[in-house]
């Protein structure tokens, strides 16, 4: 039993944000608050740079009804960032200024909510505390809507991302045959290098309203037996309906929607999108067919009205896990799912915790088994692995026939 660690916590959000991302604050936020060990609870604004910036919030000073709605209200909360952390070898100045913060505030926990690239800031920061002798309790908690966060089974964000895309997939199939002109739909998917997103689409066929390709990033990209196939299926069925991963790329890594991209992140990352518009044109060039190009974009990561209840309540438990164990003496780890059976035999999400070295700056893909032979479709495999993730439908608070957010105070310490 380690022992007891008295002291303030922070919390902070990072990356790209998810309708589910507040459930895993809420998660952090009212389990602190009732914490014994814990003597504050604060929150950081946009992430690792309110801490350096020293604008925190005061969660002991919100309402608690609240609080709660950030169950159910999309995007951060607190705000979030993409500050890369450097080297601490090379330039500490972050790392002692967050440490002059920590000290400041009597902070000693921190749970950092994001993906690869947030694990990576834990690691770095968990690793100079501990060099510095300062103790501090430090648990990633993530989150990623591209799931592909390595040592968890699912990563939250990700099922209701999945429940977007597959209802917005099945919505759309009905609206593409409805005129007796044949027509080519490309929908772009969210996926820079992973395909768990797009794989999603599959999930329409259980409506019977599937897409008719699906390409992901894991598979090379061949542009003649793209041809081939849209070609083969619109000649039989006078429409084709295609879903594409923005990230697939050509054989030599180039990417398609764009060889050389006009923009990255903060962490360096292609900034992609268009990729729908650039197949259409190609493919009306090639067929002289009606194509129509959509894309799907923020929408994927920010539709709070279809958050999969699962999502909504393992975001929560992510959060709440993250503190507990905390509490009891861990750090340096991530939060992680893993896939069991209940009484039944059916799905259940379970807890575990990963070193945040597993999941730092590391991609989890598509299996290649998971994915058909012509690498066109996905397999039942990844069907029967994204079908529980994206069960319950959302219950949230309406007001005046809209939905209620939560409305922070957000006042600073």
């Amino acid at each position: 039993m380690s022992k007891k660690l008295m002291g303030a916590c922070v919390f902070a959000q990072s990356g790209g944000p998810t309708a589910v991302i507040n459930a895993s604050a809420y998660g952090v936020i009212k389990t602190a608050l009732e914490s014994p060990e814990i003597t504050k609870v604060y929150g950081a604004a946009h992430g690792i740079t309110g801490i350096l910036d020293g604008i925190l919030y005061d969660m002991a000073k919100e309402d608690p009804y609240e609080l709660r709605l950030l169950l159910n209200t999309p995007s951060a909360a607190f705000g979030s960032c993409r500050h890369k952390m450097p080297d601490p070898e090379k330039d500490d100045r972050d790392y002692i200024r967050i440490l002059e913060v920590f000290k400041k505030f009597d902070i000693r926990y921190f749970f950092y909510n994001g993906g690869n690239d947030s694990m990576d800031t834990c690691k770095k920061i968990s690793d100079f505390m501990a060099k510095s002798g300062y103790e501090c309790r430090i648990i990633g908690v993530p989150k990623t809507i591209d799931n592909d966060l390595v040592g968890t089974d699912h990563c939250p964000g990700y099922g209701s991302a999945a429940k977007y895309v597959a209802t917005s997939i099945a919505e759309l199939y009905k609206d593409i045959n409805v005129y007796n002109i044949g027509m080519i739909a490309v929908v772009e998917i969210m996926g820079r290098h992973a395909g768990w997103l797009t794989g999603a689409s599959a999930l329409a066929g259980l409506a019977g309203t599937s897409p008719d390709l699906i390409y992901l990033p894991e598979i090379p990209f061949d542009i003649e037996s793209f041809f081939k196939d849209v070609e083969s299926i619109y000649n039989a069925k006078n429409n084709c309906f295609i879903a594409v991963s923005e990230g697939i790329r050509y054989a030599d890594g180039t990417f398609v929607a764009e060889s050389t991209p006009s923009a990255t992140d903060g962490f360096g990352h292609a900034q992609l999108g268009g990729l729908a518009a650039v197949l259409s044109g190609m493919i009306k060039q090639r067929t002289g067919a009606k194509v129509r190009s959509i894309e799907l974009s923020l929408l994927q990561r920010c539709a709070a009205h279809i958050a999969s209840q699962a999502d909504i309540n393992e975001s929560y438990l992510a959060g709440e896990s993250a503190v507990l164990h905390a509490v009891a003496g861990e750090s340096g780890k991530m939060v992680a799912f893993t896939r069991e059976a209940d009484s039944a035999g059916g799905y259940r999400c379970g807890i575990t915790l990963q070193p945040l070295s597993v999941s730092a700056n590391s991609e989890k893909t598509v299996p290649r088994e998971w994915i058909n032979e012509s690498g066109t479709y996905v397999t039942q495999e990844f069907i029967d692995y994204a079908l529980p993730l994206i069960q319950g439908e959302n219950s949230r608070v309406i007001e005046n026939g809209l939905p209620r957010f939560a409305n922070l105070k957000k006042i600073l310490i």
